[in-house]
């Protein structure tokens, strides 16, 4: 009697080692999720970082790369590659880089556009965003930026002093413009604006796949969070505004475009484009990663240069 009870306890013992080593196995594409005081194991949901140029030239970088004629018809030929790559990954959603106050706005273009209504703008959200929306019968597109004016931020209206932020002029009046951080650029002629508007003039071409592979490295993206770091140094004894701006602004806006992500995401099944500004990509694709909610896919698993 004691054999056969000892043989049943060796057996629930191995029992349970066994469900734990599939639990822990899986537990990285998984997450728990309580429903009503039940806990299901469910995938998690896949979201990819597609990092960008802006493709209209709207200079509105500390370093802007100058963008060719879009609408050229070897430009046109590239991009239609680019979506055609981008098309394997299967979305469920679009995202976009575009305050989501706009949602509404944005989406009556983009109806307009699945009704032929509504010509294609240079943006790489029209371009790229709502081109493979279409291809892939999405009935809408997602807006998740936060991109507000000081004036327009409530934040800011509830008291912080705009003067604080302003790292390049206390940069200017205070002999510190060394402290700024260098962004990786793109190769090319860096030409100045009489506004100040800094723009990086190519001296060869560079077909579209080939900028986005460039772009998406991940080393370039954490070059690109150490020169925001550096200026995180703009100040003096008990002033900080480079500090501030990082914190008030730039963390500010990425956590929300976060937080704006985690907003649209409705299944574990969905499988949501993020069509970025490249210089968001490392903290957005940080917070996302810390989180423990989601698999983040790299583009360059898509993209291929070859063929054009």
């Amino acid at each position: 009697m004691k054999t056969l009870v000892k043989r049943k306890f060796h057996l629930m013992t191995l029992f349970v080692a066994v469900l734990l080593t599939v639990a822990t196995a899986t537990s990285d594409n998984q997450t728990d999720v309580s429903t009503g005081g039940v806990k299901q194991m469910t995938q998690k949901p896949t979201i990819m970082i597609l990092g960008s140029s802006h493709l209209a030239n709207p200079g509105m970088d500390g370093s802007n790369p100058k963008i060719d004629d879009v609408f050229a018809p070897k430009r046109q030929r590239e991009i239609k590659q680019l979506v055609e790559q981008l098309k394997a990954f299967n979305p469920t959603k679009i995202a976009l880089e575009v305050d989501f106050s706009r949602n509404a706005e944005i989406n009556a273009e983009y109806q307009g556009y699945l009704k032929g209504t509504y010509q294609l703008t240079r943006g790489e959200g029209n371009q790229i965003g709502y081109r493979l929306a279409k291809q892939l019968g999405h009935s809408k597109v997602y807006c998740v930026d936060y991109f507000r004016s000081s004036k327009e931020n409530p934040i800011f209206r509830g008291g912080i002093d705009s003067d604080l932020i302003d790292r390049g002029a206390f940069a200017k009046a205070h002999n510190q413009r060394h402290l700024f951080g260098s962004h990786p650029g793109s190769p090319g002629k860096v030409t100045r604006d009489e506004d100040g508007t800094v723009w990086i003039e190519p001296e060869a071409y560079e077909p579209i796949t080939d900028m986005y592979i460039r772009i998406n490295q991940p080393e370039r993206s954490r070059a690109s969070q150490r020169a925001y770091l550096h200026d995180a140094r703009i100040g003096l004894d008990d002033q900080y505004p480079g500090a501030n701006w990082l914190a008030h602004i730039w963390y500010d806006r990425n956590l929300k475009i976060f937080v704006n992500l985690t907003r649209i995401t409705e299944s574990a099944d969905d499988r949501i484009l993020l069509i970025i500004g490249a210089g968001h990509v490392f903290l957005v694709q940080q917070f996302l990663e810390d989180s423990g909610d989601y698999i983040v896919e790299s583009p360059l698993k898509y993209l291929d240069g070859e063929g054009m």
